[in-house]
């Protein structure tokens, strides 16, 4: 068992509940933050539903009682996030909804967790960028935009966090394999995918102190696609 606490954003999702087991698999202590409400976590794990990372006030209600459970915070793992596919002449333009989900939610998350974060002698910072966001295919351009902006994020943060114990860097997956990108690309061969397994094992650690060599970087994790 570590003393070590993370906070995963979005920790009901798919990716968020893969790196939560592998969390507790090594012994980390684990609060969850999450906009969906009623989902059961294993005994030990602070789960703070109902949260919207989109506006700064939940995210500085939410860091306070992870640290009122926990006495500390070591690492926040920004898994929250949204995707749409859609043409950049859609009738419902989706980029101001993707920056938000994707670029607001992280950011309002780090502003809340920092100070806490820099108490840690190990501070680390995750952040989910996508490899789609280096060269957008059709109908990935407001995605795209929004996740090239957590790069963008990412690199800025590690640049002004040099002179403190925190890190800051990204993992940059191709198509995970969930059962929603199942559903929409039934023809895919999803072997060639990345398995959300995999990610957090790579995402874990980047929230390591053992990745304290490693800062701004873009960290591709794109199995066989």
């Amino acid at each position: 068992m570590t003393d070590r606490v993370i906070a995963i954003t979005g920790g009901h999702g798919a990716l968020g509940r893969a790196t939560l087991d592998a969390a507790l698999a090594v012994g980390l202590k684990v609060a969850v933050i999450d906009h969906a409400m009623g989902h059961p976590v294993p005994a030990g794990v602070l789960e703070l539903g109902g949260a919207d990372l989109t506006e700064g006030s939940q995210a500085s209600g939410a860091i306070p009682a992870v640290i009122g459970r926990f006495g500390r915070l070591d690492a926040l793992l920004n898994i929250a996030g949204g995707f749409v596919w859609q043409t950049a002449y859609d009738a419902e333009p989706a980029w101001d909804r993707m920056h938000a989900l994707n670029v607001t939610t992280a950011l309002n998350a780090v502003r809340a967790a920092l100070p806490h974060l820099k108490a840690s002698p190990e501070g680390r910072i995750v952040n989910i960028g996508s490899a789609a966001a280096l060269k957008p295919a059709a109908g990935m351009g407001a995605y795209g935009a929004a996740k090239a902006g957590v790069h963008a994020l990412t690199q800025a943060l590690a640049e002004e966090l040099k002179d403190t114990t925190v890190t800051v860097n990204a993992v940059l997956p191709s198509i995970i394999d969930t059962p929603a990108n199942r559903k929409d690309m039934p023809d895919a061969d999803p072997a060639k995918w990345v398995a959300p397994a995999d990610l957090a094992t790579v995402i874990l650690f980047l929230a390591s102190p053992e990745s304290r060599a490693m800062t701004g970087a873009l960290v591709p994790v794109t199995g066989r696609v």
